[in-house]
């Protein structure tokens, strides 16, 4: 996976949060909805080639919520990826740079 870069990772378990902003997004003129754009869902497919599980967290879906309601969100992606709700309270999440 030389090359390409994570928001949250968890290595050894092959799992990631990306945080995308409204630079991720383009807005579908027929439906007003936020779609993502190209290279953002071409990371996403080669993520899950190598075999990573990768959730997304949408500026949209986080911009106007309480910070209860942010951590209820967060503790939902991680659910959603299969990780224990208590990983996040253990910090094993860490800020990850290049994937190895």
């Amino acid at each position: 996976t030389e090359g390409l870069s994570l928001d949250l990772a968890q290595p050894e378990s092959k799992r990631a949060i990306e945080v995308d902003g409204p630079c991720h997004y383009l807005r579908d003129p027929s439906s007003g909805d936020s779609v993502a754009k190209g290279p953002t869902r071409f990371k996403s497919r080669l993520l899950r080639a190598f075999g990573w599980r990768v959730s997304h967290l949408a500026f949209f879906e986080w911009n106007d919520k309480s910070k209860f309601e942010r951590e209820q969100l967060l503790v939902e992606k991680l659910v959603e990826l299969g990780v224990a709700a208590t990983t996040l309270l253990r910090n094993r999440f860490a800020r990850a740079g290049p994937i190895r």
